[in-house]
């Protein structure tokens, strides 16, 4: 697992000679370098120009002073306004028709975090000692593309966790605002109008002074512990599948998927978020001169949305680089045949160099989650664009859902056929696979949306949030149906939902959603604390009656593996972040303890593991899943920081692949 680098080779050098003749030696009737020999040759060289030649040169020249003149006059205002550092000055941001962003921001630029602190097995929870003090927020997201160079100040000081910080006290002046963070404003009595269907290319927007500004929230020592974590990742995926799908760290090769650098796009966000500057810049390079959707390649609609084109938004609204909202309407675009159905239900796959789609080779069925968790990122898409196309086509498919027969006290079944557009394998529901992403973005496109929208678009009243569970002795769909037959299991799929009922709660549901979001969040601690490792299984079936000798969890050798999922730090986030228990930073801390002790590797990355009951021999699989450091070490990193407005909830919504896009407000 451990290899030498390379020696480089010597530094070549080279060498020019430049040899001068006689006749070019000074004194010998050659250049002198005088300035009346300079002047002479000049006033030559004008003589044996035509006439037309010099009116030619002159009026580009006065065309020039001209242009200059009405530059200046133009640019003065503009120019005196930008350096004007009152705080009192503030500049309207322009308005997209019929909707705004609740105190829109731009987070500031993302810092160094040189931080190197080696390849350990285990970190030591001890005391964090003072950390440093660095800019993380408040944020200040446009919803309009500002202009690439806005940065933020920073100051990047050494601390004991950090071994190395490069350029230290380096400061970056800012062209920009900060606005205060005062918490959503969310007028629910406004109507959200759709975007036009007129394609309009996206204003600079101005940006908007603060009347107040917070003071800055120190990075600590465990979320140190995570950008350490990302470099390790980062560094293997860089050194061996750079450009490419996915990281083999233990082979220190790649697999690929759909060939277009799914960990890379990715982890964009993760950087901007964790103030790793260089890092982002590398791989906004890669996006700007490598990244090429023209190419006949088949890929998942559901996957590619959520991982490339959510991935992008965000990273578009984070920075405010124009670059990636051109590189997601470029997606956007080649995505759009899967909807040529004849139910509007989208098919699974597009071949995005060739402008077709079909469904998976074995079915003419999507699967439920498929078709309806892509509505975020292709209504943002409508919103920034201003071409409804986007919009309209996933709209019509969540119609078309919630008018099907099949459900059965909000749960919907996990398949449903592109051709009828009818749910298919009536009868079997779940939360976890298939289905999963559905109930969450029901609720999430009605926070999007303002939280106005009732039909169409977002959803808040389904009965699947108002039954109990506890994690010793239900299963949570039991409890639906305790007369038929239920499978007493949960995947770890299904650890998204403590999360997505805290955040109903939050946004004015029952405050039975969050009793029930602690119980079930209970249930996916344990998923990890019984088990050897201290890593979850990716199923684990319940003992509902209490026997000598036996856990209440269990696990079948079948699902016994780990693939560095997110789901749970993902609950863990949200509880932390609504009811400041600091329980829930505890058991994020010892997870990420346990993914350094049993699936790191010591050449960079880390990997999926077959055999969590194993501690001594885990199974490495050889594969760091895209999504490890898209969405787990994402939710790690803001677990642990006491900073709210670090992505503030009240402004942005994470799709399910944990990017986080702004909330709308009805104008």
């Amino acid at each position: 697992m451990y290899s030498a680098a390379a020696a480089s080779p010597p530094p070549r050098r080279d060498f020019i000679s430049v040899t001068l003749s006689p006749e070019e030696a000074v004194g010998a009737g050659g250049y002198n370098n005088s300035k009346a020999w300079r002047r002479r040759s000049c006033w030559r060289k004008w003589k044996q120009l035509s006439r037309l030649q010099r009116s030619v040169i002159l009026f580009l020249f006065a065309f020039l002073a001209v242009c200059g003149v009405i530059s200046y006059t133009s640019m003065g205002e503009p120019w005196k306004s930008l350096t004007n550092k009152s705080l009192d000055d503030q500049r309207t941001e322009p308005e997209i028709p019929g909707l705004k962003l609740a105190n829109p921001a731009v987070l500031p630029a993302p810092q160094k975090a040189d931080a190197n602190l080696g390849d350990y097995a285990e970190l030591s929870p001890q005391k964090p000692p003072k950390p440093p003090h660095v800019w993380r927020g408040p944020s200040n997201l446009q919803i309009k593309p500002p202009r690439r160079d806005v940065r933020l100040k920073t100051r990047h000081d050494t601390s004991r966790v950090v071994e190395e910080q490069v350029q230290a006290d380096k400061e970056e002046k800012t062209e920009k605002s900060i606005i205060s963070w005062r918490g959503a404003v969310i007028e629910p009595d406004q109507s959200t109008e759709p975007p036009s269907s007129k394609i309009k290319e996206p204003e600079k927007p101005s940006s908007v002074e603060a009347e107040d500004q917070k003071e800055p929230v120190p990075i600590n020592e465990r979320q140190m512990a995570v950008i350490e974590a990302f470099r390790h990742a980062w560094k293997g995926y860089k050194d061996f599948a750079w450009g490419h799908d996915e990281l083999k760290p233990l082979s220190k090769s790649y697999s690929e998927w759909f060939g277009l650098g799914l960990t890379l796009i990715d982890a964009l966000d993760t950087m901007w978020i964790l103030g790793l500057k260089e890092e982002f810049e590398e791989a906004r390079k890669w996006v700007a001169n490598d990244l090429v959707f023209d190419k006949n390649v088949d890929v998942n609609l559901f996957e590619s949305t959520i991982r490339i084109l959510g991935g992008l938004l965000s990273t578009y609204h984070l920075s405010g680089d124009s670059l990636f909202l051109e590189k997601a309407k470029d997606i956007g675009n080649r995505l759009m045949p899967a909807f040529k159905t004849p139910s509007k239900i989208p098919y699974s796959d597009v071949n995005i160099g060739r402008g077709t789609a079909h469904p998976p080779r074995w079915t003419s069925d999507s699967t439920v989650a498929e078709v309806t968790s892509i509505q975020l990122e292709f209504r943002e898409l409508s919103r920034l664009t201003g071409d409804e196309k986007f919009q309209k086509a996933v709209d019509e498919v969540m119609k078309h859902v919630h008018t099907l027969s099949g459900k059965n006290d909000g749960l919907v079944p996990m398949f449903i056929n592109t051709n009828s557009g009818q749910f298919t394998h009536l009868g079997v529901y779940t939360l976890g696979a298939r289905a999963d992403s559905y109930y969450e973005y029901l609720l999430k496109q009605w926070i999007q949306g303002g939280k106005k929208e009732n039909e169409g678009g977002g959803e808040k009243d389904t009965h699947i949030w108002t039954q109990r569970s506890t994690y010793t002795n239900t299963c949570l769909l039991c409890n639906f149906f305790p007369s038929k037959s239920c499978l007493v299991l949960q995947d770890h799929l299904v650890c998204f939902l403590p999360g997505t009922l805290a955040l109903g709660a939050h946004n004015g549901l029952t405050a039975d959603h969050m009793k029930l979001a602690e119980a079930l969040v209970e249930t996916c601690y344990q998923m990890y604390a019984q088990v050897e490792t201290g890593l979850s299984p990716e199923i684990v079936h319940f003992n509902i009656h209490a026997q000598k000798g036996h856990k209440d969890v269990e696990i079948k050798p079948a699902d016994r593996h780990n693939l560095l999922r997110p789901e749970t730090v993902e609950s863990l986030f949200y509880m932390y972040r609504f009811t400041g228990d600091k329980k829930y930073q505890d058991w994020g801390w010892e997870i990420l303890q346990n993914f350094n002790k049993y699936t790191r590797v010591p050449t960079g990355g880390y990997t999926s593991i077959n055999n969590v009951q194993n501690p001594s021999n885990p199974e490495p699989r050889d594969k760091m899943e895209s999504f490890f450091l898209g969405e787990t070490l994402k939710y790690m990193f803001l677990l642990f920081s006491d900073d709210i407005d670090l992505i503030n909830l009240d402004k942005y919504v994470f799709n399910t692949e944990a990017h986080p896009l702004p909330i709308w407000v009805p104008a």
